[in-house]
């Protein structure tokens, strides 16, 4: 099974089953990223001034899996996964078709297409409730901590989702974040999806601030080699230890989870400092 139709059951399970990388690991692979200049390089790495997060590095989509296998006994696995891939296939190609739909209606969609292959009877109540679970998600064991560090530095922090804004606002709600972030930004307002790199530039026209001076926390490798393409430098939060994709671009940093992404900060801030 190819690593994308595998990435939403297994980031899903991940925080149950996650391991600590081994340091040496965790070292080379965030301070050797950089396909052009190393860390020390200094005048390669301005100052970070704020951190702008995907959405799935903050909230596990377990909720929509779960919900899934409730409703689909011994198939709900096999629905999720297929979901998930039609749902950014569905995404880029309304991008490429100049056919925009929101990031909701396109999950709708891709949910609709995932039950009809799967042979799967989805009356309506039963979509509602999947679709439902895409508003109830709950944040990894992990973000509370490494977002107070974050915050203590000083460093702005926002959401660059493709999520809508509906769609995060009431994830951010429920699980009481919503007045961690300095900005929600769903790339809803561009009309268009990363890795667009008009999704990316909402980030800097929000934040004010320079691509090199915002570090943006990816959860898929896709995303990641975008965002790095763009400009940001860039953090992978890679927690069912995927290998990074075939784009031509490796992010600056990879971690099992975002306490690995504050030691790369502090790591890169102590660099900065020098």
């Amino acid at each position: 099974m190819p690593p994308s139709r595998r990435a939403f059951l297994g980031v899903a399970v991940a925080g149950l089953a996650a391991r600590p990388l081994n340091a040496a690991g965790f070292t080379a692979r965030v301070l050797a990223r950089s396909p052009v200049r190393q860390v020390g390089a200094r005048d390669a790495r301005p100052r970070l001034k704020a951190v702008a997060f995907d959405a799935f590095p903050v909230f596990s989509p377990a909720p929509v899996v779960s919900r899934a296998e409730a409703l689909f006994p011994g198939r709900g696995a096999a629905l999720a996964e297929e979901w998930r891939l039609r749902q950014f296939e569905y995404a880029w190609l309304r991008v490429l078709s100049q056919r925009y739909a929101d990031f909701w209606q396109v999950t709708q969609d891709a949910l609709l297409f995932a039950a009809r292959k799967q042979r799967l009877e989805l009356d309506p109540e039963k979509r509602d409730s999947l679709m439902g679970a895409l508003l109830e998600l709950a944040p990894w064991p992990d973000v509370v901590p490494a977002l107070d560090s974050l915050a203590k530095s000083g460093l702005q922090l926002a959401f660059l989702s493709n999520f809508t804004l509906r769609m995060l606002e009431s994830n951010l709600e429920r699980s009481g974040l919503g007045g961690r972030f300095d900005h929600v930004l769903s790339t809803d307002r561009a009309r268009t999806y990363k890795p667009d790199p008009r999704a990316y530039d909402l980030g800097t026209e929000a934040l004010g601030l320079r691509r090199e001076e915002i570090l943006f926390v990816a959860n898929a490798g896709w995303d990641a080699a975008g965002a790095k393409a763009f400009g940001y430098p860039t953090f992978w939060v890679n927690r069912t230890d995927l290998p990074p994709e075939e784009l031509g671009a490796m992010a600056d940093g990879v971690g099992r989870d975002l306490s690995d992404l504050v030691a790369f900060v502090e790591r890169r801030a102590e660099v900065e400092a020098r």
